[in-house]
């Protein structure tokens, strides 16, 4: 199988938890307080991921200059494009309450939410597909933080989408959408960067890592925190060791 297929597909089953946990949402009323756990679970699975696996193997493939630089590159343009879309209605997408606004409050609020979630998606399935450029297999940690931290995000803020009058063709065209959305972007990944150099894999890798990383401070923790407060460092803490332990083992 081509790695750019095989990069899709594994973009397409990671970006299926969102879809898993947009199901759930809608079928059962699962307490605020599991779903805050399970997020706050999927940071610290993301971060560990992140901190040893997807920055570290970066810095080996192309050096501490184009790492350092494609990190901080992320981060700003994830900054200001969830600002562009928070100002527009996304603020709360990963919310499960009454946060987010209904069309009617806020009109294009819909669509600001859509490609909030496509955001905060797609560098996770670029990262995940260029773990495949080595040669040795797709990248277990990363595809299990994904995963991890996909399930309760689609859960949160599906439940949200429900609590304000989005219609379950909303809500499920939004999901499977960037489920598509996520394998493609994976596949993409690697079809532009095979080839490529040390230095220009290691830019983009930590580019998307950097998104990631300001994704996780801006939505996953303080919606955690929200709800389960003082808890949400401990358990951060064991879906970091978790992923370590995984890292490692592996």
């Amino acid at each position: 199988m081509p790695t750019w297929v095989e990069a899709g597909l594994w973009g397409l089953l990671a970006g299926g938890a969102l879809v898993v946990g947009a199901a759930v949402a809608w079928s059962v009323r699962v307490p605020r307080i599991v779903v805050a756990g399970v997020m706050a679970f999927g940071a610290g699975v993301l971060i560990s991921a992140l901190a040893f696996d997807l920055i570290d193997e970066a810095e080996q493939t192309g050096g501490l200059t184009a790492t350092a630089v494609g990190f901080l590159v992320g981060a700003i343009a994830y900054v200001a494009a969830n600002s562009y879309l928070a100002r527009r209605g996304a603020r709360h997408r990963k919310r499960a309450g009454d946060e987010q606004p209904s069309e009617d409050e806020q009109a294009g609020s819909g669509t600001a939410i859509a490609v909030g979630a496509l955001l905060d998606g797609v560098p996770e399935s670029v990262v995940l597909g260029l773990s495949l450029l080595g040669g040795g297999g797709v990248g277990v940690p990363v595809l299990a933080a994904i995963f991890i931290s996909n399930l309760p995000e689609g859960l949160s803020s599906s439940a949200g989408m429900k609590r304000n009058g989005r219609s379950a063709g909303y809500v499920f065209g939004v999901w499977i959408g960037i489920a598509v959305a996520s394998g493609v972007a994976g596949a993409l990944g690697v079809l532009a960067l095979q080839g490529a150099s040390g230095e220009a894999v290691a830019a983009i890798t930590a580019l998307a890592a950097g998104a990631i990383l300001a994704m996780i401070a801006d939505t996953m923790i303080p919606e955690a925190f929200e709800r389960a407060h003082l808890l949400t460092g401990l358990i951060a803490t064991v879906g970091f060791l978790t992923s370590f332990v995984i890292e490692r083992a592996g």
